[in-house]
This record gives structure tokens, sequence and C-alpha cells, in this order.
């Protein structure tokens, strides 16, 4: 658990457009406190104090004590406003949380045991379905994230929300009560060789059926228009050809 930050408060003298242009002007940020059995209250927060709380991260869920010098009003932001130029806080509104009050919060899931589990040993790969889930958490007992342990997981293996210890109190909404968390995902190599198992045929069976029939389409084939050889290979005299000539006697 986060320890509980106080902030310091002063009153803010009305509401619109000028008394929260006039709170910024004096290095503050408008602030509204709303919830449980009182008014609305506009307050005004330190904008230095505020911008360190948003950067060190989860400030939305992040539990606060408000002080304004008479009493301490334990609340939790709900809405941040930021600028649209200079991406710095121009408003906040918390909400009170009185004693025995429940908050509904997206908490962080954070991943643990990777370096062990089987199936990522084997080339699988963690396939993160959700980075955050939504919770119903008690005031006293807002956990700054879930643990996912996955390191019994194998390939094809996944984890579900309900297979995760959460903190005493906490409970998921309903949307997210069966939602899976991570998976592992197979290497590319096994589900090739699982795609040639089910079909019956090893893949490097295929490849070598597959190789005599390329070869084969590959040959070519003699034209068509090809003129097979005269029978007896000789080529016959045409019929109105002349016999040669007899060869002069030879004198004695």
């Amino acid at each position: 658990m986060r320890e509980i930050q106080e902030l310091t408060i002063t009153p803010r003298p009305g509401t619109g457009k000028g008394p929260s242009y006039q709170t910024r002007v004096l290095g503050n940020i408008p602030a509204i406190v709303y919830g449980g059995s009182s008014d609305p209250e506009p307050v005004a927060v330190n904008a230095h104090t505020i911008s360190l709380a948003v950067e060190k991260g989860s400030f939305m869920t992040t539990l606060l004590k408000l002080n304004d010098g008479s009493k301490v009003t334990r609340v939790i932001p709900r809405a941040l406003q930021l600028d649209p130029v200079t991406d710095r806080p121009v408003h906040v509104d918390f909400m009170r949380l009185e004693e025995g009050a429940t908050v509904r919060l997206d908490i962080p899931v954070h991943f643990k045991g990777m370096e062990v589990s089987p199936g990522i040993k084997k080339g699988g790969v963690l396939n993160i379905v959700r980075h955050s889930v939504e919770l119903i958490c008690p005031a006293e007992n807002i956990p700054l994230f879930i643990e996912a342990d996955v390191s019994t997981m194998d390939v094809r293996g996944s984890l579900m929300l309900s297979g995760i210890a959460l903190p005493e109190g906490v409970k998921p909404t309903s949307k997210f009560r069966e939602a899976t968390i991570c998976s592992i995902v197979a290497p590319t190599s096994m589900r090739d060789e699982a795609r040639a198992a089910a079909s019956g045929t090893p893949a490097v069976a295929e490849a070598a059926a597959a190789a005599p029939a390329a070869a084969a389409a590959g040959a070519k084939a003699p034209a068509g228009g090809a003129k097979a050889p005269a029978a007896g290979g000789a080529k016959a005299p045409a019929a109105g050809a002349k016999a040669p000539a007899a060869a002069p006697a030879k004198k004695k």
C-alpha cells in the first residue's frame, strides 16, 4: 500500500473563469471537493505540489488527505484537467471517502515469473490482454497494482482474473470477473508443425512429395508445330530429277 500523502488546501472564494484565473496567478490550482454528506467545496491547491504528484504516476488511484488547517479530509482524485498546450494540471476534482466507503478504480497489472515460465522458455510469447482491470476497492485498502504470476504457464496457457489473488476486501466488477489477463502464444515453428500434423502429412514429407511434381511441371514439352522425321531418315529424291551423266571412257 502507498503512504497517504497530505496536501494543504485553502478556501477559494467564488467559482467561474475569473476566480479560477486569479487562483492560477497566485501559483495555485482551482479544485473542487465533493461527495459524502457535505456540500461541494471549492478550494485551491499548490500547483507545484500537484504537478509533482501527477508526474509520479498513478495519481488517479492515489489516496490523499486534504488539510485546510481546521480539518483533514480523505479524498481520491476523480478528474484531472490539463492545459492543452503546456500539459500542466489546471483543475482537479476530489471525491471524499468517508469511513467504510468503497471506490471503483482501474488498477494496473504487473507480471512476474516470466524468466522461469515453461512456455516462454520454449520460445512462446507472453500476450498481455489487459494492462489494468476495474476493481471495487475499500478506501482503506486501495492496491497500487495486482500481480499476475506466469511462472507455471506453458504454451497456449492463459490466466484469468479469477486466478489472481486480490487484496482483502478488493473484488472485480461484473464486467471483469471472468476477464482474461494474459496468455502464452506458441512460436511460429510450433504452429507450423501443428498445422502439418492436423493435415496428416509431416511438413518435410509434403515438401519432398511436392518436389518431383514441380520438376515435372517445369520440364518443357516439344513444340506442337515440330515435324516428325521421315521414315528411314533419308529424304526421297524428287520425281522429276535428272540422272547423273555417265563418266567419259578412258583412252588407251
